[in-house]
């Protein structure tokens, strides 16, 4: 049988498949359940659940993009590795609402199952490379170690879960950085982490999509049923289309395009995926959701006070996406983004401003931050 590895040519970018795209799409549901979880519990402890939700959510699609690097998705078993992965993820994605409540079990064992399985999988698939093999046996006993948890939890009382889960969790996101260490087996070595620098940031960037494209499925959902007659319903919505627009343009604009070409280049690339790809794009994404919801509940309720979790949404979603990016540019770079953390200090004066604002003009004022920071961006000289 031949090898189910891409074939790597030196100076080629690999194009994302077909079959990839087919499988993201069950990360827009995913996704969706994530910002509407939050909206349902605009608590502090909701906040925390649905943050450790969006987190499981990036991890699975985040192994399964780093496989998918190392994997020709052209391949039929690989394709059919992917459609079973979709299939669980959306048990995952459909229990993810109540998965602090009734679904519980059934989240952790799909998401158990697509971090194991899809393991075993690459184990079986990259048997000819003998340091892949390695570096997945390591991964394997890792993620071993997190299901345990993650099913302890969904066995757990409701009120116990949580804890369960952010051992989990915590497992997850810390075995990369400890590059997998398992006595017996060694450490991995990230040189030996063959990455495809322009694949990954390509699909990083298709996920950045998709929570784009989940806030303006919010926002034209939300739209849909208020009085078109109503000029503050139309701000709000104009506005948050606007701050969507600004995100894609702080994301897509000239960093992308030079972060895909340092990573290309870069002497090695797998240090720079997993800093750069793998673990600040969470902020990012957070802000993102976050920004969707606050997008709904002002379209909701444009006038009046603004209620303290408003609020936080209004002003933490902008200046989440803002940091993140932030970060994003200093793992790469090694280099401030000043104009993006002054966005994030101004949208921190908002709060001055609560007791004489409605939610309304608050969005406006978060939007045109958003849009200051990318038009400054957009005109300052190339060489900043």
């Amino acid at each position: 049988m031949a090898s189910l590895l891409r074939e790597r040519r030196s100076g080629e970018h690999a194009r994302v498949g077909f079959v990839e795209l087919f499988f993201d799409l069950v990360f827009v549901f995913a996704i969706t359940q994530v910002s509407h979880a939050l909206l349902a519990h605009l608590t502090p402890t909701g906040a925390v659940q649905a943050a450790m939700m969006l987190a499981a959510v990036w991890w699975a699609w985040i192994f399964t993009s780093w496989v998918t690097n190392w994997l020709d998705p052209e391949r039929a078993p690989v394709q059919i590795a992917l459609f079973a992965l979709m299939g669980i993820g959306l048990v995952m994605s459909a229990a993810l609402p109540h998965a602090f409540e009734g679904t519980g079990l059934a989240f952790a064992i799909a998401f158990a199952t697509i971090q194991v399985g899809r393991t075993l999988f690459m184990l079986w698939a990259a048997r000819s490379n003998a340091m892949l093999v390695r570096n997945f046996q390591r991964i394997l006993v890792w993620l071993l170690a997190s299901a345990g948890f993650w099913i302890a939890g969904g066995l757990a009382a409701p009120e116990q879960r949580l804890w369960f889960w952010l051992a989990a969790l915590v497992i997850e996101y810390v075995s990369p950085a400890l590059y997998f260490y398992v006595p017996g087996l060694g450490r991995a070595r990230t040189e030996d982490w063959t990455v495809e620098g322009g694949h990954m940031a390509e699909r990083v960037g298709l996920f950045i999509i998709i929570c784009l494209g989940e806030t303006l499925l919010v926002s034209g959902a939300t739209f849909a049923g208020l009085d078109w007659s109503s000029a503050p319903v139309w701000i709000a919505f104009v506005s948050a289309i606007l701050s969507t627009v600004a995100m894609w343009q702080l994301y897509f604009g000239r960093a992308q395009e030079a972060a895909s070409r340092a990573i290309m280049h870069a002497s090695d690339p797998g240090r720079l995926a997993r800093r750069a790809f793998t673990y600040s794009p969470i902020l990012v994404i957070a802000g993102i959701i976050v920004v969707a919801v606050s997008d709904e509940l002002v379209l909701a309720h444009p006038g009046g006070h603004v209620p303290t979790a408003a609020a936080l949404t209004l002003l933490g979603g902008p200046a989440l996406f803002l940091l993140g990016t932030a970060i994003a540019i200093f793992a790469i770079w090694r280099k401030m983004a000043w104009s993006r953390l002054a966005g994030c200090a101004l949208l921190g004066t908002g709060w001055l401003i609560l007791p004489w604002t409605t939610p309304l003009v608050l969005s406006v004022a978060s939007t045109a931050v958003l849009l200051s920071v990318g038009a400054w961006e957009t005109m300052r000289p190339q060489r900043d």
